[in-house]
C-alpha cells in the first residue's frame, strides 16, 4: 500500500492540506539522523537502501495522484536540471581538492589552526565553500592527527569554511550565486554582507583560538616543518570550476530538451567540463598524493546516494514553498509581512535561514527573493535591508545541520573517514546552534 492510499493524499503537494506529501522527505532526515545513532552498522551498510525507500515511496505516491508517466518525467527533469549538475559540481572539486597535498606550514596548533580556518574563511567567496572545504579540511586534519581531540576542529570548519564564508560573492554559496542569476550585481554581497560576516566569523574565529589552546594542553607538542605543496596542477583545475560557475551566470545560449527535459545548454556544457575536470584530475595526478591524502570514494558515495534522495523527495517541498499564500505554508510566509504591509526584514531573515537550514538553501533563498518582489533593482535599492536579510539567513543558518549546505555532509564524512568521532545529527545541531545562535541574534538586531 503506498503513501497516498495510506494517508488519502490531495491531488497536489500545493493544494491546502498538502503539507502531508513532505512526509517522504522529513522521513529521510529522520532516518538521516536517528539510524545512525541507533543502528550505526545496519547505517553504514544499507544507507543506500533507505534512500531508495523513501524515494520510491514518493514516486508510488506521485504516480498514484498524477500518473506515472507525470511523475517519472517531474524526477527526471528534477535529476536532470537540479541534482547532475550539483553531483558534476561536488564531484569536481572533491576530486581536484583530494589531489592537492599541503604539508608542513604553522597548521597545527591553536594560532595555526585559527589561521588557517581564517584563509578558508575569506578564500570561500572566491573559491566557493564547496571549493574551499575540499582543498582546506585534509591539510586541517593531517595537521592535527596527533591530537586526541579534534571534533571542535571540524565544527568551526563548517560553520567557517563550508559557510559563512561564501557570503561575500555569488561564487560563494548557490543562494548568492541565484541572487546573481535574478539580476543582484556581482559585488553587492561583498559591499553590502562583509559587515556582517565580521561580526559572525571574528567572534567564532576568537572563542575556536581559546577552545583549541585549551584542548592542545597535554597533547605532544607538534614538530614544525616548512611548508610544501604537491599537486599544484589541482589548484587550476579548482580554478577552471569556478570560472565554470560564473560563466554559467553570464552565458545562455538557450535551452535543449534530453529525454523530455528541458534544460539550459550552459548547465549541459557546465556539467560536460565538470566532469572533465574530475576525469582528468584523477588521471594526472600522482595516486602517492591521494595516499598521503587518505583519499576515498566512499564520503563521495555516501553524499551523492543521500542527497540524490534529497533532491528527489524535496520536490513537494519546494512545490509547497513556491505556491506562497495559495499553499500550505501560506501561514509561516506570511509573518514576513508587518501589519502594515511593510517587509518585516527579521522574520525574512530567520525563516529564510530555518528552512534553509533542513532544505536546500538555493531554492528557499529564490522563494523568498520572490515573495518580496522579485525585482533585484528594488531588492538592491529600496528593499536592501529585505536583501540582505534574506542572504544573510540562506548561507549564515546552512551550518546548522549536517544538511544546511552540501558540503557539510562532505566534510562530516571525510572526517569519520579519517578517524574522527563525528557527532550525531542533532548533537552537531546542539553544539552548532549553541556557538552560531547567539551571533544569528546580534546580526538580527543590526538588519
Amino acid at each position: 500500500m503506498d503513501l497516498a492510499s495510506l494517508a488519502g493524499l490531495p491531488a497536489t503537494p500545493a493544494s491546502h492540506d498538502g503539507v502531508i506529501w513532505g512526509i517522504p522527505f522529513a522521513g529521510l532526515l529522520l532516518s538521516i539522523a536517528i539510524l545512525p545513532l541507533i543502528l550505526p552498522r545496519f547505517w553504514h551498510h544499507h544507507f543506500g537502501k533507505i534512500a531508495l525507500y523513501w524515494t520510491l515511496l514518493l514516486i508510488a505516491a506521485l504516480a498514484r495522484a498524477q500518473g506515472l508517466e507525470a511523475s517519472a518525467a517531474e524526477m527526471w527533469r528534477q535529476m536532470l536540471v537540479e541534482y547532475l549538475p550539483f553531483l558534476a559540481l561536488l564531484l569536481a572539486l572533491y576530486t581536484a581538492g583530494g589531489g592537492i597535498l599541503l604539508e608542513g606550514g604553522p597548521w597545527g596548533t591553536p594560532g595555526g589552526n585559527t589561521l588557517l580556518l581564517a584563509i578558508g574563511t575569506l578564500a570561500a567567496g572566491v573559491l566557493g565553500t564547496t571549493g574551499v572545504s575540499m582543498v582546506l579540511i585534509h591539510p586541517l586534519l593531517r595537521a592535527n592527527a596527533h591530537r586526541r581531540r579534534r571534533v571542535h576542529l571540524v565544527v568551526f570548519f563548517v560553520l567557517l569554511c563550508a559557510n559563512a564564508g561564501g557570503v561575500t560573492s555569488p561564487l560563494g554559496d548557490p543562494p548568492l550565486y541565484v541572487g546573481f542569476l535574478r539580476g543582484v550585481p556581482f559585488f553587492w554581497p561583498v559591499t553590502h554582507l562583509a559587515g556582517l560576516l565580521a561580526m559572525v566569523a571574528l567572534p567564532l574565529l576568537m572563542v575556536f583560538w581559546l577552545i583549541d589552546r585549551r584542548l592542545a594542553c597535554g597533547d605532544k607538542t607538534l614538530t614544525r616543518t616548512p611548508l610544501r605543496v604537491t599537486g599544484r596542477g589541482n589548484f587550476a583545475l579548482v580554478l577552471v570550476v569556478a570560472a565554470v560557475v560564473l560563466g554559467q551566470g553570464m552565458w545562455h545560449p538557450g535551452q535543449m530538451r534530453v529525454l523530455g527535459a528541458a534544460i539550459d545548454i550552459e548547465r549541459l556544457a557546465g556539467m560536460a567540463v565538470l566532469f572533465g575536470v574530475a576525469a582528468l584530475s584523477w588521471r594526472v595526478t600522482p595516486q602517492s598524493i591521494r595516499q598521503r591524502n587518505l583519499f576515498s570514494w566512499a564520503p563521495m558515495i555516501e553524499v551523492a546516494l543521500l542527497f540524490a534522495a534529497i533532491f528527489a523527495t524535496i520536490i513537494p517541498v519546494e512545490t509547497m514553498l513556491h505556491a506562497g499564500a495559495q499553499g500550505p505554508l501560506a501561514p509561516l510566509l506570511l509573518l514576513t509581512k508587518q501589519p502594515d504591509g511593510a517587509p518585516n526584514a527579521v522574520a525574512y531573515f530567520v525563516i529564510t535561514g530555518a528552512l534553509a537550514a533542513v532544505l536546500d538553501n538555493a531554492p528557499t533563498y529564490l522563494v523568498f527573493f520572490q515573495l518580496a518582489g522579485d525585482d533585484a533593482a528594488r531588492l538592491t535599492g529600496d528593499w536592501a535591508q529585505v536583501l540582505r536579510a534574506i542572504s544573510a539567513g540562506a548561507v549564515f543558518f546552512g551550518g546548522l545541520t549536517y544538511i544546511g549546505n552540501a558540503p557539510n555532509m562532505l566534510v562530516r564524512s571525510i572526517a569519520a573517514h579519517r578517524g574522527v568521532r563525528m557527532p550525531g545529527f542533532f548533537t552537531y545541531a546542539a553544539m552548532a546552534a549553541l556557538l552560531l545562535g547567539p551571533l544569528l541574534l546580534l546580526v538580527a538586531t543590526v538588519l
